[in-house]
């Protein structure tokens, strides 16, 4: 009790166990590594001279840093204007939408990789049809290509390219837009220069994750590409399989944190509002610098002022039909943009119904022979049940440790409460490989590789942060003089905490704690390194099946690895409506 209402005293204190796990596991490894890296105590550059003067190696960085580009660019394209479509859209449409975003963001990754292996294989959906029909006479190479590795990252990374822009575009003011308009503005002309450039905090940040996220990933170019198409995070993990060299492995993971960190910095990770407006109107102000017939353009638009006057004055009160057909196009934009999140789960769960010997869609009769294959299977079943040890467990120690974290940053000094959050939050905004290659090195100096305790510790890393994040925005909300009132009438800071504030921001411990259990529950590549070949969790098993023999059964395990978010999103619709049923009792007690 003494120790709780010292800690009140200095909230800090509340992040010590966050910080206490992300040292350990991640904070000293990182630098041991780095100091590996460049030989210490000689320091030299030798390793990093080394990797450059070899031409695969830089061939391999070159293709990563190419493949995140053109996969961020694509996620832009195609992610800007849908987001730009479901923030336009009625009330109940966008929150309809908003939800089809979300439920492929949380269906496991590896379950999507494997879907598409379904529908781009030699005997998959897209050649059985096309060969069906006629259209070939032999299956076309639509597997292991740079092509393929571009359509299953995009699917997977453009949910979270939609939601920053839906989440910055819903905080822009439409009036603006409609006072453009007014002015005689055009609706490309009033989008151009009013809409965008308020919408740049949400282009940086989805564009920003997308790329990191894009250097780390493994399994999909893995699982989708050819030999050609290697990711220098595969190449990583393949050095730490073969020959384990630390120099070598810690000098390739820090090649692949400079370029994150160098994007971040550039880029800057702050995206407040206020200095998004500053870099929106650097910006404009940089191109009016450097466009010399800016003068001239002006110029000659006084001659055209008189007739554009005339022309949206009668064109005002005029409901064209251009509206009309713009509203079709951007439905049918949006609609294909879900048939591409959505139908390669939906065509994965329709095949895993089929009751021949292998998949094929559609199925010619109905059968449930893969789920009892799966239910049935030992291996199958000890997976699954790791996987739900591990996943309750590093579920309980991340919400326990990201929420005194989080009330305690609440409770700090704005500028220093910025800095500890991005440190809690630095296993999630570097590639995942540097995390897992750094929570390896740690844990082999602690003995818990191949135990079950070192892969809750390892997962609970970047679980944490995602729980202190989710914390953090319930808090923001929070009224504290509630907790002043408490203490008023001699409440201690424990008895507040337990029976004021946590009642209150139980939504968002509810919300962490289910999407730090989606967390490790999907979580492959620090697994992979950390279970040391001894333990297979569920995606593991997955996998390794994978990558030898695709097994059918593994199209039950992703249908039912699907449905895992769905469920996920009821249990916090239901949390979040009685937390709301319950408020609404509470007011008329109050107001009597």
């Amino acid at each position: 009790m003494k120790l709780f209402q010292k800690l009140g005293r200095m909230p800090i204190g509340l992040t010590i166990p966050a910080f206490a796990i992300l040292l350990v596991v991640f904070g000293i490894p990182i630098v041991l590594l780095f100091l590996a890296s460049i030989n210490a105590p000689a320091f030299s550059a030798t390793n990093y001279l080394g990797f450059f003067a070899q031409t695969a190696n830089v061939r391999v960085l070159f293709q990563t840093i190419e493949v995140s580009v053109v996969a961020t660019s694509i996620c832009l394209i195609v992610g800007y204007p849908t987001a730009y479509l479901i923030v336009a859209a009625s009330k109940s449409v966008r929150i309809t939408l908003i939800a089809l975003v979300i439920i492929p963001y949380l269906t496991s990754g590896l379950a999507r990789t494997y879907a598409w292996i379904v529908i781009l294989g030699d005997r998959g959906v897209i050649n059985n049809l096309l060969l069906q029909l006629g259209v070939i006479h032999s299956p076309l190479q639509l597997i292991y290509n740079t092509m393929a590795v571009y359509i299953g990252m995009v699917h997977i990374m453009l949910p979270v390219m939609i939601l920053p822009l839906v989440s910055a575009m819903m905080g822009i003011d439409r009036s603006l837009t409609a006072a453009a308009r007014s002015m005689g503005a055009r609706p490309l002309t009033a989008f151009w220069r009013v809409f965008f450039p308020l919408s740049l905090p949400g282009v940086r940040a989805g564009s920003l994750l997308v790329f990191v996220f894009c250097l780390g990933f493994y399994i999909t170019p893995a699982a989708l590409g050819g030999l050609r198409d290697a990711m220098l995070s595969t190449f990583i993990a393949a050095q730490v399989k073969n020959s384990f060299d630390i120099s070598r492995i810690a000098t390739s993971a820090f090649i692949l944190l400079a370029i994150a960190v160098a994007v971040l910095f550039l880029l800057g990770l702050d995206l407040a509002s206020a200095q998004g407006r500053t870099a929106t109107t650097a910006w404009k102000s940089w191109v009016v610098r450097i466009s010399k017939l800016d003068m001239l353009k002006r110029y000659f638009s006084r001659f055209s002022d008189s007739y554009r006057a005339k022309l949206w004055t009668t064109q005002l009160y005029q409901a064209g039909d251009d509206s009309r057909l713009s509203n079709i196009v951007g439905t049918m934009f949006v609609l294909l943009v879900m048939v591409y999140l959505h139908s390669p789960g939906l065509i994965v769960i329709i095949m895993s119904f089929s009751s021949g010997t292998f998949l094929e869609f559609p199925p010619s009769s109905i059968s449930l022979q893969w789920y009892q294959t799966f239910f049935g299977d030992p291996s199958w079943r000890g997976a699954a049940w790791t996987s739900i040890q591990i996943g309750v467990a590093v579920a309980i120690l991340s919400t326990i440790v990201g929420t005194l974290a989080a009330y305690g940053l609440n409770r700090t000094h704005p500028r220093l409460r910025s800095f500890l959050t991005m440190t809690i939050l630095t296993p999630v905004t570097i590639p995942v490989i540097v995390v897992a290659i750094a929570s390896y090195y740690g844990l082999v100096n602690l003995g818990l590789i191949g135990s079950r305790t070192g892969i809750v510790l390892a997962q609970s890393t970047g679980a944490t942060g995602i729980v202190v994040v989710i914390v953090s925005a319930t808090l923001a909300n929070f009224d504290r003089t509630l907790e002043r009132a408490a203490k008023s009438m001699r409440a201690g800071p424990l008895q507040t905490f337990w029976r004021v504030t946590l009642p209150l921001i139980r939504p968002g411990v509810i919300g962490g704690a289910v999407f730090a259990f989606l967390h490790s529950f999907d979580e492959v590549v620090i697994t992979n390194l950390v279970s040391g070949y001894s333990i297979r969790t569920l995606p593991l098993k997955m996998w390794e099946n994978i990558r030898n023999q695709i097994d059918p059964t593994i199209a039950a395990v992703s249908s039912l690895l699907m449905l895992v978010p769905v469920l996920w999103l009821i249990i916090l619709y239901l949390t979040w409506w009685r937390s709301r049923l319950r408020d609404h009792r509470s007011r008329p007690e109050l107001e009597t």
